[in-house]
């Protein structure tokens, strides 16, 4: 067997290949690294047969389309992929051989309504269902998450032979890939729980918002061929859970202030402070901004509280789109004991829909 890891970064695409046929398939390609991925197969005298997705991605855009489209191999998903261009689709316990090697197909739901693992005999790709150690597993709060379906993918992963080596789709902290039986001891997510316990554990955690992910999932649901289809953040570790919260977030309970009296408050006060922590593109956006607010991304703020130290006896309001990042951004300043913090409920949504005025 050819078994390779090509990308550079956290998320893994897989080159499978057969020595002998010279026949490969690519699991969860980037669309960003097609060129490379096509020159790799030249170099190597490999044809690619099949292109294959774990599942549709929250975090990236494909490369199952245009590769599909350059090399006229086959796209394959589960069956419950919602992407058109998907040209062979899978159940639960599809066997078939790339060349002389076997493998079998195995639903994992859970991360995704379409999630898959693909078992070979001595590895098993798990996608988003299963990362390394203490990364734990793919989150459960995008759409098509479900944490029920989540535990009883977990069940079938302890069912699994201890020898398997876990290779996921994503290692953000160079984790090594390991066997089975090692993330059955070491694995928070494949501890043993009852099912309630389990649901209890996973929403309990009170996953980090991630508004941008969204995009990206229309961006491959269309089959998106332009890697500018949707903005994505640089080295976030969007997949695993809690990873769009920035560094230092707890579960303090945080008041929130309603869009009318943050707007009364900012007419009659001048020690108000608003801190949108949206990324700055979103600001010059539809929904726009409050006049005078300061912007540090969520996900920078834990780094850049220095900045605020100015500010720390005033009243701080957060705000992002719905009100999610900003939840995030007031338990950080909490944290770091700012001691007058409130979130703007509904966010620049409610803002917007109240009718009030927005900075250009």
């Amino acid at each position: 067997m050819i078994f390779e890891q090509l990308n550079p970064h956290a998320c893994r695409t897989y080159l499978i290949g057969d020595e002998k046929s010279r026949e490969a398939v690519l699991v969860d390609p980037v669309l960003e690294h097609v060129g490379d991925y096509v020159k790799t197969l030249g170099q190597r005298r490999l044809t690619l047969t099949h292109v294959i997705d774990t599942h549709t991605h929250a975090d990236h855009i494909s490369g199952g389309a245009a590769l599909k489209d350059e090399v006229s191999c086959q796209y394959v998903m589960h069956q419950k992929a919602p992407a058109r261009c998907v040209t062979f689709h899978v159940t639960d316990g599809f066997e078939c051989r790339l060349g002389n090697i076997p493998v079998k197909v195995m639903a994992t739901p859970g991360h995704t309504k379409d999630s898959i693992a693909l078992v070979f005999e001595d590895r098993i790709l798990t996608g988003d269902v299963l990362f390394l150690d203490d990364a734990g597993a793919g989150r459960t709060d995008l759409p098509g998450g479900d944490p029920g379906e989540h535990w009883d993918s977990m069940q079938r992963m302890l069912g699994l032979p201890d020898h398997l080596i876990v290779y996921p789709a994503h290692e953000y902290r160079n984790r090594r890939p390991s066997s089975l039986k090692d993330q059955k001891l070491h694995n928070p997510n494949l501890h043993p729980r009852s099912r309630k316990a389990y649901i209890d554990y996973l929403e309990g955690l009170k996953l980090g918002p991630a508004d941008w992910m969204k995009d990206v999932l229309k961006a491959n649901y269309a089959c998106a061929r332009d890697p500018k289809a949707a903005w994505i953040p640089v080295d976030v570790p969007a997949c695993e859970v809690k990873g769009t919260m920035a560094v230092g977030a707890n579960d303090q309970l945080v008041a929130g202030m309603p869009v009318e009296e943050v707007k009364r408050e900012l007419e009659t006060r001048t020690r108000l402070f608003v801190l949108d922590v949206r990324d700055p593109h979103e600001l010059k956006e539809e929904l726009g901004h409050i006049t005078g607010a300061t912007n540090i991304p969520v996900t920078k703020l834990a780094h850049r509280l220095a900045e605020l130290e100015p500010y720390r006896d005033r009243e701080i309001i957060t705000v992002c789109k719905s009100g999610g990042r900003a939840h995030t951004a007031a338990q950080i300043l909490m944290q770091a004991g700012f001691p007058k913090v409130h979130v703007m409920t509904g966010g620049m949504t409610g803002w917007k829909q109240a009718g009030f005025p927005t900075g250009a």
